[in-house]
């Protein structure tokens, strides 16, 4: 069930501090690949959503900056995050689609990466390390022909 039929959406949230404004979100439609019959022949149900990640005002600096790292091979020149959907047959489930994908990408980045602890080796596996390395070199040594000496 819809709460509000007829009324769009005017922001896409992310989480509850991130929210893309509509707005800045630009769709266009095209005709699909797919099946669908003599249906994609006629109805453009392709959705592509294009987003200027360069300029727009809605995300934070950090996640703006850890989004175009993650991301940059997905922007164009002109600083455009492209996202096309055509798994669907109908057009309102493709921009759905293409929306959703946006929130993925933009949630796998919102949360910064925890910095690695520096960690040392336990004693159990230096004497490990230590033996596997004796026996590498015993079973080596085996191999040499005898010395005459």
């Amino acid at each position: 069930m819809i709460a509000n039929p007829g009324r769009r959406k005017t922001m896409l949230e992310i989480t509850k501090a991130i929210r893309v404004p509509m707005r800045e979100l630009r769709f266009s439609y095209a005709r699909s690949q797919g099946p669908g019959g003599q249906n994609v022949n006629k109805v453009n149900t392709k959705a592509t959503l294009r987003w200027d990640v360069a300029k727009n005002e809605s995300l934070p600096p950090a996640v703006r900056y850890r989004f175009v790292a993650k991301y940059g091979n997905r922007i164009t020149k002109e600083g455009e995050l492209v996202l096309t959907s055509q798994r669907y047959r109908d057009q309102g489930r493709n921009h759905q689609d293409c929306l959703d994908k946006l929130r993925d990408l933009i949630f796998k980045v919102s949360k910064p990466p925890t910095p690695r602890k520096k960690s040392k080796p336990t004693k159990g596996s230096k004497v490990r390390r230590r033996k596997a390395k004796e026996a590498n070199s015993q079973k080596k040594s085996m191999r040499k022909p005898p010395r005459m000496d």
